[in-house]
């Protein structure tokens, strides 16, 4: 029960917990499902689950007592009145208006917390992993880079961005993923200016980038990564501008430690493409967290004045896009510790060209 024992200790508002996104569900219990709710409490948590999932999570749901559903308010009731509870606290980020609706109308008797302290309680436990949660993360990461030194053979004049995503994927899929981290980015030419691009049929031409941004999910833990290379021979402007966003991304990395603020890591990349004259043609933030969600906290962007805490781990991700020319991003994502960070990309960061 340590993550339930965590969270009341990170969070005390209320006298239990109502948890019902699945991401979070499974945070908790450790069992992927599509449905199930979890109702905790500082002395004990339980999951009501039904029939579709309650022989598996018998088997394998430690952290928390499992009940079938039969009727989800009696049950949850019965067990609220069980523990003397008062009030009980929801998920502000992921529940909706109606579902908060048919709790209130229900739960009238119970004051039901609906601001946002549990789901950011649940996001300060979420920022920082455990190492079977790093574990996981580290096969993600392994799978997804096994799958890019497969491919570039690939890559070559004619084939098209949707068939070198659809290579990726495959291969990712072979070497055991369990799905992808997002919807796998593959652009070439013109299309790498674009920082989130949707494969095309465009043919690769020679003396261009392919940008591939894409992660594998392990254990529901996911890998992000992206590389830029070359088909064929890069132009000076284009070997000027990654070398720019590799200054800039191995800056990034020296400076990520604990207790540095987001805004502060952000700042030391952006600085250098700044001081190049490409500041403007890079927009978005330098990184994220990554976790059970390919984009949770904590954020390495302007704007995120918070330190981060030792465990969290973040991609460092510069970037330069020059509108109708291409574009350049590499990321990788690192363990941020007390002393500076360790790099769980482990592939080549230098331009290669194919």
């Amino acid at each position: 029960m340590a993550r339930f024992e965590k969270l009341f200790k990170e969070f005390n508002g209320a006298d239990c917990a109502l948890i019902t996104s699945d991401i979070n569900r499974r945070y908790f219990t450790g069992m992927r499902s599509s449905a199930g709710v979890v109702l905790a409490f500082p002395e004990k948590a339980y999951l009501i689950i039904d029939f579709r999932y309650i022989e598996k999570a018998r088997a394998t749901v430690t952290a928390a007592e499992v009940i079938e559903l039969k009727r989800l308010f009696p049950q949850l009731m019965e067990l609220i009145k069980k523990h003397g509870a008062k009030s009980m606290a929801i998920e502000s980020e992921t529940m909706t208006v109606k579902e908060l609706n048919g709790y209130r109308h229900f739960f009238s008797s119970l004051d039901i917390i609906d601001t946002d302290e549990l789901s950011n309680a649940i996001n300060n436990l979420r920022m920082i992993k455990d190492e079977e949660e790093i574990e996981c993360i580290r096969k993600a990461q392994e799978i997804a880079e096994t799958a890019l030194e497969e491919l570039l053979p690939f890559i070559r004049p004619g084939v098209t961005e949707r068939e070198i995503a659809l290579e990726l994927n495959r291969l990712m899929f072979q070497h055991g993923a369990e799905d992808l981290s997002f919807d796998t980015i593959v652009l070439s030419g013109a299309n790498t200016s674009m920082p989130h691009g949707v494969p095309s049929d465009k043919k690769v031409k020679n003396g261009e980038f392919v940008l591939m941004d894409f992660g594998a999910v392990w254990n529901g833990y996911h890998s992000d990564m992206t590389r830029t290379v070359c088909v064929g021979e890069p132009d000076d402007e284009m070997k000027k501008v990654y070398d720019i966003v590799l200054r800039a991304q191995l800056a990034g990395i020296e400076a990520a430690r604990a207790g540095i603020t987001g805004s502060e890591l952000d700042a030391v990349a952006r600085e250098i493409i700044t001081a190049e004259g490409y500041g403007e043609d890079f927009g978005h933030s330098l990184g994220h967290g990554v976790g059970l969600e390919i984009h949770e906290k904590p954020n390495a962007s302007p704007n995120y004045k918070i330190q981060l805490p030792a465990g969290a781990v973040v991609t460092v991700e510069p970037g330069i896009y020059i509108a109708g020319k291409f574009g350049v991003r590499i990321e990788d994502f690192v363990i941020i510790n007390e002393n500076g960070c360790e790099n769980l990309t482990k592939c080549n960061k230098n331009l290669i060209t194919l």
